[in-house]
């Protein structure tokens, strides 16, 4: 029985990016092919000499929100706010910090408009009601919500370079962090080179931000997120297939909504939530190919991944990365699993 300690390891501060580099291409690839496990050095400007003719990546084209704001209370103490989820325009579902000090009936003020705790959810979240449209309040007063590692306030460059070339649907609350390496013009060659591109969406939830602390990861309540696969996605994606092609993600959350959609037997198209867990021992339905980022050590992410790969030697990858001072996280270096 693998334990959350299985997906430990660790990482010197100095290689957690808390910047992008200015060309998203640039960053590096590690490439492991699954079958020989040798690994691969290259850039992410040299991924179409990995793929082939008839291969297909999948995108998530979610929009990151604007959604953590910082209001304050009437004696002056500041509340950091993150929007989570609309429940009507004037009413979300936030993260709220310090959480335990607001309770239902609680104010506070953001520029000219007074928020209210409505409602304190079994998960932590408070659902909060505002006087104003929350949506013009975040566009007004909001900052991207980088990750807490980052150890920084976002300032202009992030609502930039904490955005995918490709984003269009909003609601994300975190970046599907592997398609920050993507560019107009890497895209273009890909199209070139004979690769095919379907988008999906899938909104990033807040509980990417939350380790697991059981030690057995069954036990941990994995979070809820909400994804779309259009009809015309699935026709393409099995018309790879069918082809021979093979399918490639884009993300973790790409591989979270293609495996929750095909649960059934095949994938199928539609509007819901999962809170699937993908963990070694999984059978993929889907994919055959996955790009993705570094992971926080004891995370789901972790996990997922090493479900296509295999946990040693996924490990035993992620301490070459080390030994090559690889940049970890969100705005880091990233591998290419095939």
């Amino acid at each position: 029985m693998l334990k959350t300690s299985d997906f430990d390891y660790i990482l010197p501060s100095t290689l957690i990016a808390t910047r992008p580099l200015e060309d998203r291409a640039s960053a590096r690839m590690m490439v492991l092919p699954r079958r020989n496990k040798e690994q691969i050095h290259a850039t992410f400007a040299d991924l179409p000499r990995f793929l082939r003719k008839g291969d297909r990546l999948v995108f998530n084209d979610t929009r990151v929100i604007p959604g953590r704001v910082f209001a304050h209370r009437s004696t002056g103490a500041s509340v950091e706010i993150l929007f989570t989820e609309p429940c009507d325009s004037h009413t979300w579902k936030a993260l709220v910090r310090p959480g335990r000090k607001m309770r239902v009936g609680d104010e506070v003020l953001l520029g000219n408009a007074q928020i209210t705790v409505q409602e304190i959810l079994p998960d932590g979240l408070r659902v909060l009601r505002a006087t104003q449209p929350i949506k013009e309040l975040m566009d007004v007063h909001g900052e991207m919500p980088i990750p807490p590692y980052m150890e920084r306030h976002a300032d202009e460059k992030d609502k930039q370079t904490y955005q995918t070339v490709y984003a269009k649907n909003a609601g994300a609350v975190a970046a599907p962090t592997a398609g920050l390496h993507f560019t107009t013009e890497l895209l273009q060659e890909l199209t070139d080179a004979g690769v095919d591109s379907t988008y999906i969406t899938l909104h990033v939830g807040v509980g990417t931000f939350r380790p697991v602390s059981e030690e057995n990861p069954l036990d941990h309540p994995m979070h809820s997120e909400y994804f779309h696969i259009s009809p015309e996605a699935v026709e393409e994606i099995e018309e790879t297939r069918r082809a021979g092609g093979r399918i490639i993600a884009v993300g973790t959350t790409v591989v979270r909504a293609l495996e929750a959609a095909s649960q059934g037997g095949s994938l199928e198209s539609g509007e819901r939530s999962t809170n699937l867990m993908i963990m070694p021992g999984y059978t993929y339905q889907i994919v055959d190919g996955l790009i993705t980022n570094f992971h926080l050590p004891r995370s789901t992410l972790l996990m997922l991944v090493s479900a296509f790969y295999s946990r040693e030697a996924l490990l035993s990858a992620y301490e070459e990365a080390i030994r090559h001072s690889y940049r970890f996280y969100s705005y880091g270096d990233g591998m290419l699993l095939i």
